[in-house]
């Protein structure tokens, strides 16, 4: 990002009192809508991930799970099952290719582009099991699984020659779900304890991400720097996020959720769920416990219980996918919910106000680049003047 001559501390002060005396408080105008996905024919699907437009998971048919991606509607459903399997998961998607696991014997870490025939075989000599859960840019990760029963976390290319053991040496078992620029995430079982952990791209790279007082941390997803899974605090897990080190740990359990895991992240939210009453309830974070926003308030009431596995945005909306149980049904229906950014609400809890103003400032003074709000590609007076603009219009 770069930076042209900053205004004066008296243009800056002059702008903090117009916005104080401007201030108030107005809702955040768009609202969360929901598409069901779940394709005709099929008696189960969750979708688990979302990028560019597309979303990727499973469907039922026939009684057995078939990998699946969808173009944003239930008609728009692709059978990605391999001849020959007898199950198959899709687990993420990126960049139009998908990942996840074909089973035509043993498990095997799988990468598709789109269609059942594209489907590329990740499954390294040397093991007898191998999945696939996440991908970005390029970069596919999962675990194997020895003949012994040793799970490694893996790190792939686009092909099974390309793997790359990620299992720290003092791990008896390692697991790797997330992937995001050039960082992975998972877990390792080192000293007694499953613990979060974040590579990049070598098993000499590991850092533990457990954090102090945990008995126990998973992490699933990494984004922009940021890491989420949840962690055993107390014997309870709580939904967690950090940014490159135990240290920097985030206890996003919201109050009243009496558990809670977070399994998403990208543009500085996260997604996942948190047990609300006698049920779980999908739901969205944006960096603390106390920004976390009900998902599930945007289902029919038909939905017992509902699960956000992945998100991701673009300058328009905000996309989580996920799935919800119908108690009319009996199954398991993936879900797309979709919002229109409100680039105002930078605090992210669904209102319009002066501490959007704050945040604001605070973004400015440190030149991030979500101050850039006429997307110029400068952090200046100009981002002062278009984030008015943007809150007298609520959004």
């Amino acid at each position: 990002m770069q930076n042209r001559t900053r205004p004066s501390g008296t243009v800056v002060l002059s702008v903090i009192a117009c916005l104080l005396a401007c201030a108030s408080e107005s809702t955040a105008q768009s609202a969360w809508t929901v598409t069901v996905l779940h394709p005709s024919g099929t008696t189960n699907s969750q979708a688990h991930g979302v990028s560019g437009g597309q979303q990727a998971g499973d469907a039922r048919v026939g009684g057995i799970e078939h990998a699946s991606v969808w173009n944003g509607s239930a008609a728009s459903w692709v059978d990605l099952h391999p001849p020959g399997a007898f199950r198959s998961y899709a687990n993420g998607v990126s960049g139009g290719r998908q990942i996840g696991t074909a089973h035509p014997d043993f498990a095997h870490a799988s990468l598709w582009s789109g269609s059942a025939g594209s489907r590329v075989d990740l499954h390294p000599a040397g093991v007898q099991d191998s999945y696939g859960y996440g991908i970005s840019e390029g970069q596919q990760v999962g675990y194997t699984v020895s003949a012994l029963g040793a799970a490694h976390a893996a790190l792939w290319t686009g092909s099974a020659g390309s793997w790359i053991d990620l299992s720290p040496p003092t791990a008896t078992q390692s697991y790797a779900y997330g992937v995001g620029g050039g960082q992975q995430v998972g877990n390792a079982y080192v000293g007694g304890l499953y613990r979060a952990s974040l590579w990049s791209g070598s098993a000499a790279s590991w850092v533990d991400l457990n954090p102090s007082g945990s008995t126990g941390s998973y992490a699933h997803s990494v984004s922009g720097g940021q890491q989420v899974g949840e962690s055993n605090i107390g014997g309870v897990f709580h939904a967690s996020l950090w940014s490159g080190s135990a240290a920097s740990w985030v206890d996003l359990n919201p109050a009243g959720a009496s558990q809670s895991y977070a399994y998403g992240v990208f543009g500085g939210q996260q997604v996942g769920h948190a047990h609300v009453g006698v049920a779980d309830h999908a739901g969205l974070w944006s960096g603390t416990a106390t920004s976390w926003v009900d998902l599930h308030a945007a289902l029919p009431a038909k939905y017992a219980q509902s699960y956000a596995q992945s998100i991701w945005s673009d300058a328009d909306f905000i996309y989580v996918a996920g799935y919800a149980f119908n108690n009319e049904t009996r199954w398991d229906e993936a879900l797309l919910w979709a919002k229109a950014v409100c680039r105002a609400d930078l605090n992210g809890d669904g209102l319009v106000d002066f501490s959007d103003y704050l945040e604001f400032l605070n973004l400015y003074d440190a030149q991030d680049p979500r101050a850039d709000f006429n997307m110029d590609g400068l952090v200046d007076f100009g981002d002062f003047l278009e984030f008015l603009n943007h809150y007298d219009a609520g959004c």
